[in-house]
């Protein structure tokens, strides 16, 4: 069943080769190529496919880098209990992680981005508009963001991320709400990625 669910997960993820065709086509002599970001909710596989990713690219011989899920390492409360203080040291932490990895490869995988870890924190506090201009600024960092959807009917057990059906539902409402609207709309229409019915539509800009 999971082997299934691991197949599922790589044939719903619209244009992954893009990530190993940036990096082949683009000068060598040019730093950080590309920074590609898995976003989405909690419990759909995004970790299994950084990991896949950061292994091909290798594979081929690439200089790359993969920045891990951040959330992990909070020492505050996390899933639904979370505090302000929590999300704002998961964007921080995340925002540091990225740059320790680019400063010693060319490529960069990355479990989650700015915006969807930001999804988090307006489920439980609401919109924080002097942080949305500085998350959409540090959009522009990232070459390809790919989403990846819910597709189980339960979330398995990883022994951290919260299992309530609801509350996953929540996050992958708010990630498209966020793609689809100002001030990150602007932002995904120049070429980054756009967000259809559910799934993702991605491209380097």
């Amino acid at each position: 069943m999971e082997e299934i669910h691991r197949l599922n997960l790589v044939m719903r993820v619209q244009d992954l080769h893009a990530a190993k065709t940036c990096a082949r086509r683009v000068p060598p002599e040019v730093a950080h190529l590309l920074k590609l970001a898995l976003i989405g909710t909690h419990g759909v596989g995004k970790t299994t496919l950084a990991y896949e990713i950061c292994s091909l690219l290798k594979k081929a011989d690439h200089n790359v880098e993969l920045v891990t899920e951040v959330v992990r390492r909070t020492p505050f409360p996390a899933n639904e209990g979370s505090t302000v203080e929590d999300q704002l040291w998961i964007l921080h932490t995340q925002i540091a992680r990225e740059l320790d990895a680019s400063s010693r490869a060319e490529h960069l995988i990355c479990d989650r981005s700015v915006l969807d870890n930001y999804c988090y924190l307006v489920s439980k506090f609401g919109r924080q508009a002097q942080l949305e201009q500085w998350l959409r600024w540090w959009l522009e960092s990232y070459s390809l963001l790919v989403s990846v959807p819910p597709m189980l009917d339960r979330i398995p057990p990883d022994g951290f991320h919260s299992e309530n059906l609801e509350f996953q539902e929540r996050i992958h409402e708010l990630i498209g709400e966020m793609m689809s609207g100002p001030p990150f709309f602007p932002r995904f229409t120049s070429g980054c990625c756009g967000w259809t019915g559910g799934t993702a539509a991605c491209g380097v800009k």
